[in-house]
């Protein structure tokens, strides 16, 4: 499995809030290592690598990660929780997840 991750940088040259807090959260848990590729999407150049993939993979929001099986499947996930739960195995909170899901859909009403 080759787990890639497209971060996003800004135009003032930072990388954004969200990657940030991803990137540290799995340092945290002592997961980086299992990450084999971080790709840039930067605003300031919108040929960057990580635009392409955000292209071929119709994604329109950063960070997300692209899972490359070895059978040649690949799977997407915009959803930084549910990368942890399903591809790192890791236990998530009900919490965390409703929280990510209302921040990506702010159309959403949460009852």
């Amino acid at each position: 499995m080759n787990i890639t991750l497209v971060q996003k940088i800004k135009h003032n040259g930072q990388p954004c809030s969200k990657s940030v807090r991803v990137l540290s959260e799995l340092d945290r848990l002592g997961l980086r290592s299992r990450i084999n590729q971080i790709v840039t999407a930067d605003e300031r150049n919108p040929a960057s690598e990580g635009y392409a993939l955000a292209a071929q993979h119709n994604v329109e929001a950063a960070p997300f990660f692209i899972i490359e099986q070895a059978d040649g499947h690949t799977h997407l996930y915009t959803a930084y929780q549910r990368f942890l739960k399903e591809v790192l195995h890791q236990q998530t909170s009900e919490e965390a997840e409703i929280s990510e899901i209302m921040a990506q859909h702010p159309d959403l009403d949460f009852i």
